[in-house]
């Protein structure tokens, strides 16, 4: 009888919020066809607008040059972030002069760490039904058309995604489906397909791995997912291929200011601009500056005046990568409460699956380090909703990282205490526009309202902005089927090919040109910089040219192989600093320094330190005397001469017995992973530890294990043996 009620309210409240989400929809549906008409507007005149660079971009260089010998800008934008970038993007196709700095590279920051989804909130839209919040109402309805135009502007870089709610209570069901039919509501003609529910047979055939147990059946809903690096880096380049100049790498000092000779109160009018790599200071005026930098908001602001309040409460959320097989390849799953009612999503990515975020107040760090409490957090949360049939491990993570969140108060508002839930724009009495807060889908909207602002409030003369339907750099001359005309016209393999296809859109071939001959049947050309990976060493030649200056920014930004594993990135980390100093002529100095900041980002920022940590001099060893002793006799097979332990020449001497091939280097990665005492051999306890942690799932895939296992077995059969490179994990 109390579960009767109980529906019957639910469905009631249900059906009350929809008709209500429904009336206040087509309120607005009429706004909406006559911004669609606008909309229309605004794609023809991409023809109408100036693109100076239709071929090669100016070379970093070049554009320090410019920003140098230009007497004044419209609009200077400080920080290469999505928002930044945005800003950039639609001053310069409003016809101001611009320019745009960032002290590292474009996605450096949060905008390249993010959950990688494009989305309008389904929480916030909970909120707004729950409170009758009638501005998280219309935050939600802004970002799901943001949404649908990011999908249209970079078909290439942006995907619809279902994503899977699944249901462990009989009285969730409706309730869950309530609120999802608001959010295709709310979205209106911007919803990418409609939701609908699943049966328990039926979301066990689309997501064979989510636990059985409890499970009455399941909602599916749709929202979008991008590349969310590369993202950031084509709204750059596509800014200055109108004609913007970009530097990244070039570091505001300092802000410069004039009195007004009638007032006599100070305005900025620039920006004392240092390159990162050459120490070089340089003076850029311009008539208006965007601070545009995040989580550093506060930084700039204070630069302008050292008394301002900060309005920046950053909050760090930890994302981790494992393997593509703990989900299927194109269904993503949300957990809408877990055990500390934070959200967690549980997304198909690149081939991998990425599942997060928390959120914890943090403080503010150019190079945040994702947390092993974090990690294991997200963990937990994914073991509750897997089968207990997939044994979640440790040892399965390939990379981890923390973004920071810029949360901002509202400094007009009288409670500055009160956390900002949209963006905020401020306009200091000396002129410095602030844009902070928000999210990645309404990075355009915001770019938009800044610009607004700016034009207002500094007098400049501008045309209205045009960024609705205009095309990110790639998006021409992309098709779903681009890809085939890339294996045919250079002999690329599938899966390279789709990738180029996926990340350059119509730019792929340009690329592909770059490609060298593998001296292969097959595939002809496009050599891949790590095995598992369709990245190809052209793309590292190609990253030069999109004003990549570091192997850090080929690993993280324009490819994503630190984000996807981190192993993985350490072994392509030599050929790409290989390539990288050829085409840049690095001294054998720099080359050194390349490769030592490189390991360091992926042994902090990315998570190979908590790899290591799970292996250590301390791990306890927790194996059956039976286990000891098997493992005693493997070990010996290679420690032939009972020294206590083995060096890559005991394994070469094994594997050659028994005719197995494997690179001396490679080799020797392998033993290094094991080598806790990094005194270039692997003693019986440090092997006893290893497969300890194997057993504990600290540690999985280890490839000396899988070696040395595979070899015993062969011994005893005298028969032939494959050993591949296993992936490991972190």
């Amino acid at each position: 009888m109390a579960f009767r009620k109980a529906l019957k309210r639910t469905a009631i409240i249900g059906s009350g919020a929809i008709a209500t989400i429904f009336g206040l929809s087509q309120l607005i549906e009429y706004r909406k066809k006559q911004h669609g008409l606008r909309r229309l507007a605004h794609v023809a005149a991409e023809a109408e607008l100036k693109l100076p660079f239709p071929d090669e971009f100016p070379t970093r260089q070049a554009q320090l040059r410019t920003l140098k010998d230009t007497e004044e800008y419209d609009v200077l934008i400080v920080g290469g972030g999505a928002t930044g970038a945005g800003c950039a993007l639609d001053a310069v196709t409003r016809n101001l002069k611009t320019a745009l700095v960032e002290r590292s590279d474009f996605a450096s920051g949060t905008s390249s760490r993010s959950t990688k989804l494009i989305h309008g909130g389904v929480r916030y839209l909970q909120k707004a039904i729950m409170q009758l919040d009638y501005e998280q109402y219309m935050m939600v309805k802004e970002a799901l058309h943001e949404r649908a135009n990011l999908l249209e502007i970079a078909p290439h870089l942006a995907s619809p995604l279902p994503i899977m709610l699944p249901v462990f209570k009989w009285w969730q069901l409706p309730y869950y489906w309530a609120g999802i039919k608001m959010y295709d509501l709310v979205a209106g003609i911007h919803c990418l397909k409609s939701s609908y529910v699943l049966s328990k047979t039926r979301a066990l055939e689309l997501f064979p791995m989510l636990k059985k147990e409890k499970l009455v059946g399941a909602i599916v809903y749709y929202d979008g997912q991008h590349n969310d690096a590369r993202v950031n880096v084509t709204i750059a380049l596509t800014a200055a291929r109108y004609g913007a100049t970009v530097a990244n790498y070039t570091e505001v000092v300092r802000l410069l200011k004039t009195s007004d000779p009638e007032t006599g109160v100070e305005k900025v009018c620039g920006a004392r601009c240092r390159d990162v790599f050459t120490g070089q200071e340089f003076d850029v005026k311009a008539k208006c500056v965007i601070n545009a930098t995040g989580p550093f908001t506060d930084s700039l602001r204070k630069m302008d005046n050292q008394k301002t309040e900060n309005i920046c409460q950053p909050s760090a959320g930890v994302h981790i990568v494992i393997p593509g097989y703990y989900s299927p390849d194109n269904m993503g799953l949300l957990d809408p409460a877990t055990s500390d009612g934070r959200v967690i999503f549980f997304l198909p990515w690149q081939n991998m699956t990425i599942a997060g975020t928390t959120d914890t107040p943090t403080n503010i760090t150019a190079h945040p380090i994702p947390g092993e409490e974090d990690i294991n957090f997200i963990l937990r949360e994914v073991r509750n909703y897997l089968s207990p049939d997939v044994e979640v491990r440790r040892g399965d993570v390939l990379a981890a990282w923390s973004g920071i969140r810029p949360l901002v108060t509202d400094p007009s508002s009288k409670d500055t205490q009160s956390i900002c839930r949209n963006h905020i724009v401020s306009i200091s009495d000396s002129g410095l526009v602030t844009i902070a807060g928000g999210k990645w889908t309404t990075y355009r909207s915001m770019a938009e309202e800044t610009l607004d602002a700016a034009i207002k409030a500094h007098g400049l003369t501008a045309m209205p902005c045009k960024t609705v339907g205009l095309l990110l750099e790639g998006a021409k001359g992309w098709t779903p089927t681009l890809y085939i005309r890339l294996v045919q016209d250079y002999g690329l393999e599938k899966e390279v090919a789709q990738h180029l296809a996926s990340t350059y859109g119509g730019r792929a071939f340009d690329v592909a040109k770059l490609a060298k001959v593998t001296g292969k049947r097959w595939p002809i050309v496009g050599k891949r910089l790590v095995s598992e990976f369709p990245y190809i060493e052209s793309e590292v030649l190609y990253a030069i040219k999109e004003y990549a200056c570091t192997t850090i920014d080929i690993i993280a930004r324009r490819t994503r192989l630190g984000f996807l594993n981190v192993q993985a990135a350490d072994e392509a980390l030599p050929r790409i600093v290989q390539i990288m100093g050829k085409e840049l002529d690095w001294s054998q100095e720099r080359v050194m320094a390349e490769l030592e900041a490189a390991k360091k980002f992926l042994y902090y920022e990315m998570g190979y330190r908590s790899r290591s940590e799970q292996l250590t001099k301390t791990t306890e060893i927790n194996l059956e005397y039976q286990e000891v002793i098997r493992y005693k006799k493997r070990f010996h097979k290679f420690d032939k001469e009972s020294k206590g332990f083995i060096t890559t020449l005991d394994v070469q001497r094994v594997l050659e017995s028994i005719n197995v091939q494997i690179d001396e280097n490679a080799l020797h990665d392998i033993l290094n992973e094991v080598d806790l005492n990094k005194n270039g051999q692997v003693e019986f306890d440090e092997f006893l530890q290893l497969m300890s942690a194997l057993k504990k799932g600290q540690v999985s895939d280890s490839r000396l294990a899988v070696l040395m296992k595979t070899a015993e077995e062969t011994l005893d059969k005298r028969g032939p043996v494959m050993v591949d490179r296993s992936g490991g994990g972190v």
